[in-house]
């Protein structure tokens, strides 16, 4: 490192730090999020938490339930069903609670009424207009196809008549044939 100017010098001996820093930062982070589901304490209110859990969506994932999703707002959701139920709350009345604070988009299978009306048959609405959309394309499609004029089907035929064979061949072709 004498051989380096005293800038490349801080810099060899600054990276190791910085890149030491950057993996303890992010190995942190992922540890904090795996430990900070409170310890089970009771085997039935973790099975009544776990029941519960599973017909919660992960508001991150909007694909997983809370009890599969590892994002922190799922753990914050588990930890306050957990902290809710502790109280002496019935199932029914935390998620009461759940959907008067996050809406019905909340329940992993919301309920059929007028406001989830969407939820429910928004995806069949689409593939319905779609179809519909593509079977008008191709009905103007094939009404927009001219038909053939005399001169193009005069053409088509003649090139489809097999070549007169000649009436005087030459010796040349004798010889070959």
């Amino acid at each position: 490192m004498k051989n380096f100017p005293p800038s490349r010098q801080i810099r060899f001996r600054v990276a190791p730090l910085l890149l030491t820093g950057l993996v303890l930062g992010i190995s942190s982070g992922t540890l904090q999020a795996q430990t900070s589901v409170a310890p089970v304490t009771d085997p039935v209110l973790e099975k009544r938490v776990q029941t519960l859990s599973d017909q919660l969506r992960c508001l991150v994932c909007q694909n997983q339930t809370i009890a599969d999703s590892n994002a922190n707002l799922a753990i914050d959701l588990r930890n306050q069903v957990r902290e809710k139920m502790t109280q002496g709350w019935s199932d029914d009345k935390v998620l009461d609670f759940m959907v008067e604070r996050y809406g019905d988009f909340v329940l992993y299978n919301p309920p059929l009424k007028t406001a989830t009306w969407l939820l429910w048959f928004g995806p069949f609405a689409l593939f319905f207009g779609a179809l519909g959309m593509l079977m008008m394309k191709l009905k103007k499609n094939r009404s927009q196809q001219a038909e053939p004029s005399a001169v193009q089907l005069k053409n088509a035929l003649s090139m489809l008549e097999p070549e007169q064979p000649l009436k005087n061949p030459t010796r040349a072709d004798k010889g070959a044939a």
